[in-house]
Formats: structure tokens, sequence, C-alpha cells
């Protein structure tokens, strides 16, 4: 993936936008000019062209940034395809970039060199063996971390549900604990049906038990700081049946917990001074004789009641109780993401996650994240005139609502009845998966949101650093 900076004999890669490639051509020798010509480089997103020495042999290569205003405003995405299509061999970046470009390139480099090989009997080999040489200026701390965070969230959502069931994704939290000196303690059985009865209903139907898995980090004295993901390891509706279609990509739907995890991985690597809480509650919602049924009230873990709509919409049953319990300490912030609305899709597409909070500000400035770094979110509304379709007759409140609009705002304001008035609380309705093949990003995983609440939490209890 990395060479040693400056390592010897180190081809430059060259990035160039459309804008600049008229001043930037004309710098280059006569050579190079004749052999980009021939090739009709124009310096379009991800064109890359390696231009070869005397004797065939590739001596440097270009990679164009298309439109962007100047070279400085790349992101991660801009190179993440160029490690697939490089010579093998050791490479650097040859054009000066400023810190926050220079990261954002390592960054996209290392996502880049991304491959899941579990399942393959013969590995491909990575990324075609080419190497880079760390840009000067880049910040290889936080590339570090961070590209082996995402890398452990695609591993984890990439994995088929056989081998990433409650009682292996709690085991990977309880060794991802272990290394950064953190207390877990996993709740299951008669315990988790008396302090969590909404998470043991959604996943005792499944031959491997549900579970909740509660990870501690950091010293009492700094601020608390509780995430919550969504660990449906595996949905297949429930009593109300998916589609076998709808089910193919429902080793996905724990996408949550798992971004969840990784960012919490972020957050201790790097020791940022929180009081860290991470409540993943882990289930299969499968189909038995001891399912729960439509029409079931369930009592959760804050005395709400809830008449069970329909058993699909099984995440907030089980992010209703993680919340909850999110509350007892009374944090200064608590961040739930899951994959939890077709709605957001339809409403909003794969690449772009809802996001709903409580407080105007933490909202935007998770949102001016999100766009510096290329990990989008998008503002929705906790429209609370809609709250009156969830009503029950019989219960406090159904997990689905009388209407088939606004699913995604339904689901967000179904799970702020479970967060405490005056709360601080972020809600991100995500994807987790690509479904297109683009650079740098294969079909399969996606980790969001965890890089733009990394920076919105390091702002926020650690800044200047």
């Amino acid at each position: 993936m990395f060479t040693e900076h400056d390592a010897p004999g180190a081809r430059p890669l060259w990035l160039v936008t459309e804008g600049e490639l008229a001043t930037w051509h004309g710098a280059q020798d006569a050579a190079t000019q004749s052999w980009l010509t021939a090739l009709r480089f124009r310096a379009e997103r991800h064109q890359l062209v390696v231009v070869p020495d005397a004797e065939g042999a590739p001596r440097a290569a270009v990679l164009g940034l298309g439109p962007l205003a100047a070279v400085a405003d790349l992101d991660l995405w801009s190179i993440a395809g160029a490690p697939d299509r490089l010579p093998h061999g050791s490479w650097r970046i040859g054009t000066a970039l400023p810190r926050d470009a220079a990261t954002a390139a390592a960054l996209g480099w290392a996502t880049g060199c991304y491959r899941f090989e579990r399942y393959r009997s013969t590995p491909r080999t990575a990324a075609g063996g080419a190497l880079l040489s760390p840009p000067a200026e880049a910040d290889m701390e936080y590339v570090r971390n961070a590209a082996g965070a995402l890398a452990m969230a695609r591993d984890f959502i990439n994995t088929s549900a056989a081998d990433m069931n409650p009682a292996v994704l709690a085991s990977e939290a309880v060794t991802l604990a272990r290394e950064h000196g953190a207390e877990t303690t996993i709740v299951e059985g008669d315990e988790l049906a008396k302090g969590y009865p909404a998470i043991h209903a959604v996943g005792r139907a499944a031959a491997h038990g549900p579970r909740l898995i509660d990870l501690r980090w950091g010293e009492a004295a700094h601020p608390k700081l509780t995430l919550v993901g969504k660990g449906v390891c595996f949905d297949s509706g429930g009593l109300d049946l998916k589609t076998a279609a709808g089910m193919l990509l429902m080793k996905k739907d724990m996408g949550g917990a798992a971004c969840v995890l990784s960012l919490a991985r972020m957050i201790m690597r790097a020791r940022l001074p929180v009081r860290l809480r991470v409540l993943v509650p882990a289930v299969e919602n499968a189909v038995s004789g001891d399912a729960y049924r439509p029409g079931d009230v369930l009592r959760t873990r804050r005395g709400i009641t809830v008449e069970v709509g329909n058993t699909d919409a099984e995440g907030r049953l089980v992010l209703c109780d993680g919340l909850a319990a999110a509350g007892d300490d009374s944090p200064d912030l608590i961040v739930d993401l899951a994959t939890l609305t077709g709605a957001a899709r339809v409403a909003l597409g794969p690449e772009l996650p809802a996001l709903y909070g409580t407080r105007e500000d933490t909202v935007a400035a998770l949102l001016r994240h999100g766009r510096r770094l290329a990990d989008p979110l998008w503002h929705m509304p906790l429209w609370g005139s809609y709250d009156e379709d969830l009503a029950s007759k019989v219960a406090d409140v159904n997990n689905v609502s009388a209407s088939t609009f606004a699913g995604s705002i339904m689901g967000a304001l179904f799970l702020r009845r479970f967060v405490a008035p005056g709360q601080d609380w972020l809600h991100v309705d995500l994807y987790a998966w690509n479904g297109k093949e683009r650079p740098g990003r294969p079909v399969g995983a996606e980790p969001q949101a965890v890089r733009a609440l990394y920076a919105l939490i390091a702002e926020r209890y650690a800044p200047g650093r």
C-alpha cells in the first residue's frame, strides 16, 4: 500500500485538472507532450495515462481530476482508482499538495487498495502491486487510522451472515475493546429479556440469540459520547417476510453497527478525550415458532409500549432500547447509525445518508465536515405533525405509520420518542453499500458518515488537534 516517504526510484504520478491542463501540458518535455496528445489526454476525472521512457518502461503517469477548480480541491475519491490501474512498483505524487489535499490523496490511495478476499480460493494481487510514497504534507497517522477503521467496517459488512451472526459480532467488539483497553459487557438471555425487552423480542426466534453489546472506554472525567449502531446481522423481515430479492443484501443490515465500531476504533486509536460508550443491539430477524408477530405489543426499556404494525420494521425496535440505555448516562451527545429505511434510499439514493438531529448547530457542523471530506449527508426534518401517524389504538405508539408517505421521517420520529427532551442527538439513516462499480468503490460494503462524524467529534472535544 505505502512505501517509506521519499522511497528511492518512486515514479511521479502527476495530478491535473481540466482547467490547468493547457498550462501543465506546455511545461512538459516534447516526448511527454506528444504521448499525451496521441492518447487524447484531456484530464477528465479518473482518466489515467502511463508515460513510457525510451525503452517503453513506465517512467511516470498522469491522472485527470476533471473540472475541479484546482488540484488542492481533490478528495479521496479523486485518486482512489489509481492503485488498480498503475503498473507495479513505487509511485509518488508528483504534484505539490497542501496538507488537506495530501491527506485526502493518501487516504484515497489506501481506500483504493482495499480487497475483500475472505471467500476466494485464490486471492487477487492487491492493487496490482503499486505502492505509494506518502505525500510529504499528509497526516499519515490519521490516514492509517481511518484506513484501518474503514477496512474493518467493510470487512464486517461484506462478510456472509452465516459468518457474522450476533455472537460473532459481539466477539469482534470484544476483540476491538481489548486492543484499546476498553471494557465490554454482553447482555443476553434472561437478563436481556428483562432489561431490553424489545431487542429480545426481535431476536428471540433466531438460532443465534440476541444480545446487547455495551463497550466503554475513556476517562470518567471526560465528556460523555454515546454511539448506538443497528446490528441486525440478517433481516428476513420476520413474519412479514421479505421477498427473495429483498433479502439478497440483508447481510448488510448490520451496517450501522459496523460503522459505529469503525468510528469507535478511530476515536480510541486517536485517544480523543471523551468518555465513550458504544451500544450495539445484535440480532437476527428470523422466522420460527417463537417469532414476534404483527399485532404484538412490546414493552420497551423506557416503558413506552409499542404495537407491532410490521415485523420488518425491526431496526427501530432494537434501536429504541439502545437509545433508552444511551440516555441513562445523560451524555453530551448521542449518535445512532442505522440502515433503517428503504424510504431514505427512495428519497436520496444510495450515496446520501439521511441526517436528523435535535440541535441545528450540531447538524450544521456535521454537514460541513461531510462536504469537506467527501462523506456527504443530507439534512432531513423531524417533522412533528407527522407524529400522529404513528398512533396506536391499543398501545402508546405503533412501530410503523398508518401513512405510506415520509417513511424515513417516520422512523426518525419513532426513535425520537426514546431520546430525552433537550438531548443533543444525531440519527443517520444510511445504506452502507455500493451498488455500482466506481473507482475505489467496488460493489459491496461502504462505510458512510464515519469520517464526517470523526471530524465533528475531534473538533468538538479535541479542538486544535
